[in-house]
């Protein structure tokens, strides 16, 4: 059996990134490790970044929640985010909000990041199979739309990995299991690793 490559060393700067948003970052119905956040920090540290992921989900959260609480939580973090990846909106489709708040309520997180200069990644979402056409035509281009505006680095359908894998989906039909955030965290790790500042 052939000897597994070395680790590559943890190197550099401290790089703290804030996960913000609902119950894709905060595990719901998994180990606490086992969270995207987790996996990410993992995922990053093997790469050799010296990363070090918050996990500020919250199930359940909507964006007008997720605008309620960022700046407590971003004055709580112990240094500036070099990074803050927002996974929002689900929660907001899920219970029939209009998509023209969930775009406001994102702007303005997205604003408030901007102007404390954070950088930015966007997990996208599109609207369920199960809602209007007219709902997805106004839902589906809000990530763009803002992620174009504020200059985000954007993930288009961060449960794109999930798609036609009943096995990566906890029985929920909705939520990852432990599985499937690994694949997330590997279709998304080198987006991530990309947005840092570079230094």
């Amino acid at each position: 059996m052939a000897d597994a490559p070395p680790a590559i060393p943890v190197m550099g700067p401290d790089r703290p990134i804030l996960a913000f948003g609902d119950s894709l970052l905060a595990g719901y119905g998994l180990d606490q490790g086992d969270s995207y956040p987790a996996k990410l920090e993992s995922a990053l540290r093997s790469r050799g970044v010296n990363a070090r992921v918050v996990n500020a989900g919250v199930s359940g959260e909507t964006t007008a929640q997720g605008l309620q609480r960022l700046a407590s939580v971003l004055d709580a973090q112990t240094a500036k985010p070099d990074l803050v990846i927002i996974s929002l909106g689900g929660n907001d489709m899920l219970q029939g909000e209009p998509p023209a708040e969930t775009r406001a309520n994102l702007d303005r997180i997205l604003a408030v990041l901007n102007q404390r200069g954070i950088r930015i990644m966007v997990l996208g979402m599109m609207a369920a199979p199960m809602l209007s056409q007219d709902y997805a035509r106004n839902f589906n281009p809000i990530y763009p739309s803002l992620a174009h505006k504020y200059g985000a680095v954007l993930v288009p359908f961060f449960l794109q990995p999930l798609m036609d894998k009943p096995d990566l989906v906890q029985p929920d039909r909705v939520h990852p299991t432990a599985l499937g955030v690994e694949e997330m965290v590997a279709a998304t790790v080198d987006d991530v690793a990309e947005a840092l500042p570079k230094g």
